[in-house]
């Protein structure tokens, strides 16, 4: 059965597995290199209170993960979040993404969010369908801002307004 719920640090190992196999395979994520265990213990420090870091867990394993993050540093974006979200190879398209989906807007407003904003890469189809799902809507294309894969890649953004 698949649980929901806060990441730990003992989750590290198996979230780190799905974002490197994102950073070999999908235009999810523009890092280029493989992360370390320790870049990703920096970066899961930044995770907790105003932003949350889920995971989702099946059978005992990590098979996705979903975050909220600082939009902007300036304090009049302190309402505003960027979402985060992956799920590991062999899972995409089983319902997963969108049960995380679901819980990190729930905490969103819960945590007094105004907005959420999504960057998705272009010809990321299937994201976009999740993101359409819960009321998020088209705002506009940052074009060619990303090479990877040897092209240049757009990234397109998507906004939920929660209030």
């Amino acid at each position: 059965m698949l649980s929901i719920r806060e990441a730990q640090l003992n989750d590290l190992p198996e979230m780190l597995d799905i974002y490197n196999e994102a950073i070999r395979n999908l235009v999810s994520t523009f890092d280029l290199e493989e992360q370390t265990l320790e870049q990703r213990t920096v970066w899961f420090q930044k995770y907790g209170g105003k932003y949350p870091l889920i995971v989702a867990e099946l059978d005992s394993q990590i098979v996705g993960y979903c975050c909220l993050s600082s939009f902007r540093e300036k304090p009049a974006y302190s309402r505003t979040a960027e979402l985060s979200l992956y799920i590991a190879d062999g899972y995409r398209g089983q319902g997963i993404g969108s049960t995380l989906l679901k819980e990190i807007i729930d905490r969103a407003k819960q945590l007094s969010y105004h907005t959420i904003i999504a960057g998705i890469t272009g010809g990321n189809e299937e994201s976009v369908k999740l993101h359409l799902k819960y009321g998020f809507e088209f705002i506009g294309t940052f074009r060619e801002v990303g090479y990877k894969f040897g092209a240049w890649r757009d990234v397109m953004f998507y906004q939920l307004l929660l209030e």
